[in-house]
């Protein structure tokens, strides 16, 4: 069975999430972050970073939220992708990653940044439902983690896109969401 490691209050929460819209058994290794379990040798064996998620899925060890939801999608996704497909979702995945992330949580980067990356999510909201389309995908499980993470950590007002927060209250109630990201606020 698959292991997906975290602490409490990590990003494992994403793949969890991303676990559960898939469907896939796992088992969740909770590691004490305050004791320093990642940071044990057993632990560096998996990821020699100490950082959290990583996932052990047979003789497969893989480590970084963004690589672990593209492998997952490849793996355990329901549809076949082409490459340029994939190359779409990798495109939206590592956009939440390196881009959204730093620039609503980056101080420094905030009020520069936030404001054209909600108007253009917002423009692309108000055609369609989800980031590429009608159906929902790996790329929803990124951007959609991180804007579910404004209202928990920043309390910014996101009246000025109402699509956003459509989108984002449309995903907050979708079960897997419930029982991984939504369960622990």
């Amino acid at each position: 069975m698959l292991k997906l490691y975290g602490g409490a209050r990590s990003r494992a929460s994403i793949v969890q999430w991303y676990l559960e819209e898939l469907e896939v058994p796992y088992e969740f290794v909770k590691l004490d972050m305050q004791a320093g379990e990642h940071r044990q040798p057993q632990y560096l064996a998996i990821n020699p970073i100490g950082k959290v998620p990583a996932i052990v899925d047979g003789d497969f060890q893989l480590w970084e939220s963004g690589a672990i939801l593209l492998y997952l999608a490849d793996k355990y996704g329901k549809s076949a992708q082409s490459p340029e497909q994939r190359a779409k979702l990798a495109q939206w995945v590592l956009f939440a990653n390196a881009t959204l992330g730093p620039g609503i949580f980056g101080e420094e980067n905030r009020e520069r940044e936030m404001p054209v990356l909600m108007t253009a999510l917002n423009e692309i909201f108000e055609r369609q439902p989800f980031l590429l389309g009608n159906e929902f995908t790996v790329a929803d499980v990124a951007v959609g983690s991180i804007l579910s993470y404004i209202p928990i950590l920043l309390k910014l007002d996101l009246s000025p896109y109402p699509a956003v927060l459509n989108y984002m209250k449309q995903i907050s109630e979708r079960p897997a969401f419930q029982k991984s990201i939504g369960g622990r606020n």
